[in-house]
């Protein structure tokens, strides 16, 4: 059938119009494939050129600066030191044997660094992106010779970082502590790691504050964006975002005071500490013999190490908190203000001392074995008569005395930042029944109450034992002092709540041993007016068996121990020493106790005038024998490269 000319118009009609359609369609189709292309192309194209060729753009973690740590006058104790190293990544080592061979030319590199590096390279704990250091601690002038030879080096990234540096070395080695760089077994003892501790070479702290302030110390890691070509070059650096650097922390510490004290103490195995009876402030806290904390930072040899570990003396330990010691004498003073507390004794009741007591079918000697005659509280604490004190635990029993003791910081390890605290041991019935699976008897409470048997004291516990019977009140030890300029709050202390009568006889018996002509630390004594001191002299034996320390190995002879809190009408500080092995309290420890408590009333060397006449000579010839940093100044224990 034939279409008439109307149909037809009509259909030409609908078919322009579906082909404007298409048309239209297919014209904002290619345009908008042409901005894409455009976008891609032009605006993008830097992005997406940097995409392509095996993915050279590269995220890295930027190690922060680990915070500073200060002592109390702002003197630096541990700093951050600028080094010199360069790197390798395993997927930037397509051409190490080149690399090594013009290192080797360039800055003689040992076949043996060689090697470390091939294993480190192709160990499966190596990330692809995780930098394997090739040399660290680098001259400037070798740095800069890899630096201008990058074309002949890729990817080999040279890199100025930080490292830990102690300038006082010995002083501070076991309360700074120090850091090593992180190893596998380190991490696998980490719950959860953070990314921080994977950058290679990072690090971490592993004694003293170094480590029980990590977190504080550590910083937040930044972030470094870069290009490379396909050798592994670096081309540019896209974006860098530093890291957030670690808190910087001020400690209580005194580094004058400190360094003296480690200088009184040399030549023997021995520990002090120094504290404000007031703040609490630990100024000084000594252990000898010390090391150089550097020597750990850099990598210590095997033959250093060994010869650490094997010193008799025990160099490695911080003998100021870890060490655990019988007070021997030096806790006379709790058994006597247990008593007296008790109402067994009166400060005026005299016990006679003929040299021994019979108690349980066995005899307990008095050091003196003569006898002392009657003695009451002051004359039994001049004297340190061990026969009162037998008496005192036969009326007061080991509860009580337990109980003074842990009121006096006994027992009590502190929440201090320090590793490794021991808590000592303050025995009671309890104590011995659940870990000697045996029951009390009377011998153990007069062994205890002459600071024998089973206590045990540390030279901090007996610092802030000292502290709180100069105070009466309930000291706590404060390490640091302030943390990014914010002062760390003191902790006064309560009231003891013991009555201040028994404790001004307590504090009477401790002057007398130091000012009575007949007390046991009298050659130690202080003449200068307005500086006395008060103390307490301690031997307390290593073997059941007495016999005379000269006759006996070091090993066995008596811990030396002392005491002392001045000036005596208005206590400033509290000292405590032990020599292991030293003899005996009196001649050992009071000399030493007596130069430190000086030195932090006088804040410097201390003038012979505060000695008696009759010693200045000698104690002159002894103070300017000492091995004391000029001022007070850090040693120069920076890299010579």
């Amino acid at each position: 059938m034939r279409r008439s000319p109307a149909d037809t118009a009509k259909s030409a009609k609908k078919i322009t119009r579906r082909a404007l359609f298409l048309g239209g369609s297919q014209l904002a189709f290619m345009g908008i494939l042409g901005l894409r292309m455009r976008y891609m192309q032009v605006d993008q194209a830097e992005q997406f050129r940097m995409l392509a060729d095996e993915n050279r753009l590269k995220v890295r973690l930027l190690p922060p600066a680990r915070g500073l740590l200060y002592d109390r006058t702002g003197t630096l104790l541990a700093e951050n030191e600028q080094t010199f190293r360069i790197v390798i990544r395993k997927e930037d080592s397509s051409e190490l044997d080149l690399v090594l061979r013009n290192l080797e030319r360039l800055i003689g590199l040992s076949p043996d660094e060689q090697e470390r590096v091939r294993k480190k390279l192709n160990s499966r704990e190596t990330g692809p992106s995780v930098p394997v250091t090739i040399a660290d601690r680098m001259t400037w002038e070798a740095f800069s010779t890899v630096a201008t030879n990058g074309p002949a080096l890729p990817g080999v990234s040279p890199e100025v970082g930080l490292t830990r540096l102690y300038p006082f070395a010995e002083d501070f080695a076991h309360t700074v502590g120090y850091v090593r760089p992180v190893t596998k077994d380190k991490l696998d003892q980490m719950d959860v790691v953070d990314p921080i501790y994977r950058i290679p070479d990072f690090q971490i702290g592993l004694t003293g504050v170094e480590t029980k302030l990590e977190d504080q110390l550590k910083g937040q890691a930044g972030t470094l964006r870069i290009e490379q070509n396909v050798r592994g070059r670096t081309i540019r650096e896209l974006d860098r975002q530093e890291g957030i650097s670690g808190s910087n922390i001020q400690l209580t510490f005194d580094h004058k005071l400190q360094n003296f004290v480690q200088a009184r103490l040399a030549g023997e195995s021995a520990s002090a500490v120094i504290m404000d009876v007031e703040t609490g402030d630990v100024l000084a806290a000594g252990s000898t013999p010390a090391f150089d904390p550097n020597l750990f930072v850099r990598g210590i040899s095997s033959k250093d190490y060994r010869s650490l570990l094997e010193n008799i003396y025990r160099p490695l330990p911080s003998k100021s908190v870890q060490g655990a010691y019988p007070p021997g004498s030096t806790f006379k003073m709790v058994t006597a203000l247990a008593a007296l507390e008790e109402g067994v004794v009166t400060p005026d009741e005299t016990v006679r001392c003929t040299g021994y007591v019979e108690v349980g079918g066995r005899r307990f000697h008095c050091w003196k074995r003569a006898g002392h005659g009657n003695v009451n509280l002051t004359n039994s604490l001049r004297h340190s008569c061990d026969l009162y004190y037998y008496e005192m635990a036969q009326r007061t029993g080991i509860e009580k005395i337990a109980a003074m003791g842990r009121r006096l910081g006994l027992g009590d390890s502190f929440d201090l930042p320090l590793p490794g605290m021991s808590s000592g041991l303050m025995p009671d019935k309890q104590w011995k029944r659940t870990k000697r699976g045996a029951e009390w008897v009377i011998g153990d409470s007069l062994n205890a109450a002459i600071g024998q048997g089973f206590v045990l004291t540390t030279p901090m516990q007996l610092a802030v034992m000292t502290s709180r019977l100069a105070t009466g009140r309930e000291i706590v030890p404060r390490l640091v002092k302030s943390i990014d300029g914010v002062e760390q709050p003191i902790e006064r202390g309560g009231s003891l709540e013991i009555n201040e009568n028994m404790l001004r006889s307590v504090r009477r018996g401790m002057y007398e041993v130091s000012n009575h002509a007949r007390g046991t630390a009298y050659g130690s004594r202080i003449v200068a007016e307005g500086k006395r001191m008060a103390g307490k002299t301690g031997t307390s034996q290593t073997r059941n068996v007495v016999v005379n320390n000269k006759d006996v190995p070091w090993e066995e002879r008596d811990h030396a121990l002392f005491v002392a809190y001045a000036p005596y009408d208005a206590p400033k500080y509290a000292v405590s020493v032990v020599i292991e092995h030293g003899g005996g309290g009196s001649t050992a420890a009071a000399p030493v106790a007596r130069d430190l408590m000086l030195y932090a009333l006088h804040g410097a060397v201390p003038p012979l005038a505060s000695y008696p006449e009759s010693q200045r000579s000698s104690i002159k010839s002894r103070l300017d024998a000492l091995p004391l940093r000029s001022n007070g100044a850090a040693s120069d224990t920076r890299s010579k490269a």
